[in-house]
């Protein structure tokens, strides 16, 4: 048993180093204020001009998953004002994307994410042909998932939506409304599929 546990431990140390050099190659790429300290297991790039804050114990990346060794986690306040907060005891498996441009993006304590999860608080261009440049804070609302939320692979949040404590939100799913808690919601557009 003890050997086992030492076995296991060296190996999730040769892995770390195998990682260091993307992740310190991604801090150096990063240029935005970022407030606590997540325990990084995947490169992260954090950028923008807003404000990235980790409440407590976060982890980003995990292994054994798929694309630990060949993605990264792309984290971005672009405007200033801009805000992206994760809570405490949260696991953000591999290639996360969370964009905040106007607005924020709240994710609370204990919640998984699964690979290639994305979420946005804006649609980062009008729809009109003419204003296809153009972002409008108007246009933009704010994300909030809240504590001990599931959220599976490849999963696609947009503006303006909240996920209900304790829900699960089923892979592949394309969340564009707001979901209650405690549900199991999934599909495009997701919706309620039964109660937890």
């Amino acid at each position: 048993m003890l050997l086992n546990k030492i076995k296991s431990r060296l190996n999730f140390e040769f892995l770390h180093l195998l990682q260091l050099p993307r992740i310190l190659k991604y801090k150096l790429l990063s240029n935005c204020k970022v407030a606590g300290r997540p325990h990084l297991l995947q490169p992260v790039q954090f950028v923008g001009k807003g404000k990235i804050i980790f409440d407590g114990n976060v982890t980003m990346g995990f292994f054994p998953s798929p694309y630990f060794f060949n993605g990264y986690t792309y984290i971005e306040a672009r405007k200033k004002g801009a805000l992206i907060k994760i809570g405490n005891g949260t696991c953000v498996n591999n290639n996360f994307v969370a964009i905040s441009e106007h607005k924020s993006i709240t994710i609370g304590e204990n919640v998984l994410i699964g690979t290639f999860v994305e979420i946005y608080d804006s649609n980062f261009h009008g729809l009109e042909p003419e204003r296809r440049n153009i972002s409008s804070p108007e246009e933009a609302s704010e994300v909030v998932v809240e504590a001990n939320v599931f959220i599976g692979s490849n999963v696609r949040i947009l503006k303006g939506v909240t996920i209900g404590r304790g829900s699960v939100i089923a892979n592949g799913s394309i969340v564009t409304k707001s979901i209650p808690p405690g549900v199991v919601a999934g599909g495009n557009p997701a919706k309620v599929l039964k109660q937890l």
